[in-house]
């Protein structure tokens, strides 16, 4: 069944990129929904690598700073969360309670390249997946990849589990700072049917 129009605009048509937000604050309470709600999603082999660290304290926010690129300073402190979205390198260790078919830890456990594509793309999906259910639940999201990876990295994840992807800023959009839409490809131009 298709879902309303409404609910497809709040998602989708309507909805945007925030630059900017208001003090309205995000709760864990929230939070813990937009997770509940997006681990849903489907992962390939039900992997679901993707680890979140939610950023919620001005402290916090400063270890992340000297990662950002210049114009994403601004629209960070202004953010309720900031999300960074990681993927877990172990998370084959998890396989035997996720996944209906035994072997499959093994499986990945013995083959780093394959685990570590599989974390990639189905880590990015999770963090995806994260978009569309926080503003299902009615937050704004700024996703930002102008951030120094490696600098995330060593200052959240020392031990080397976890790998920054990319980074979420969390709240309700400050509309005085919206950018106009730009243009989105045309289904001739960005699909093919054979």
């Amino acid at each position: 069944m298709k879902i309303s129009d409404a609910c497809l605009d709040q998602i989708f048509n309507k909805a945007r990129s925030a630059n900017g937000f208001t003090d309205q604050p995000v709760s864990v309470q929230l939070l813990q929904e937009v997770y509940d709600l997006a681990k849903m999603g489907p992962t390939s082999m039900n992997t679901q690598p993707t680890r979140y660290v939610f950023l919620t304290t001005p402290a916090s926010k400063e270890r992340l700073l000297p990662a950002l690129s210049p114009t994403n300073v601004d629209k960070t402190k202004s953010a309720p969360v900031t999300v960074i979205v990681a993927n877990d390198t172990r998370f084959f260790e998890h396989m035997p309670v996720v996944w209906h078919n035994p072997g499959a830890k093994e499986m990945f456990e013995g083959n780093a390249v394959m685990a570590g594509a599989t974390a990639s793309r189905n880590g990015t999906l999770g963090g995806a997946y994260f978009m569309v259910a926080a503003r299902a639940l009615g937050l704004d999201c700024g996703p930002m990849s102008g951030v120094d990876l490696a600098k995330v990295n060593a200052e959240f994840f020392a031990d080397g589990r976890f790998q920054a992807n990319f980074l979420i800023n969390l709240g309700y959009m400050d509309t005085s700072k919206l950018f106009q839409r730009n243009p989105r490809l045309s289904f001739e131009q960005a699909c093919q049917v054979l």
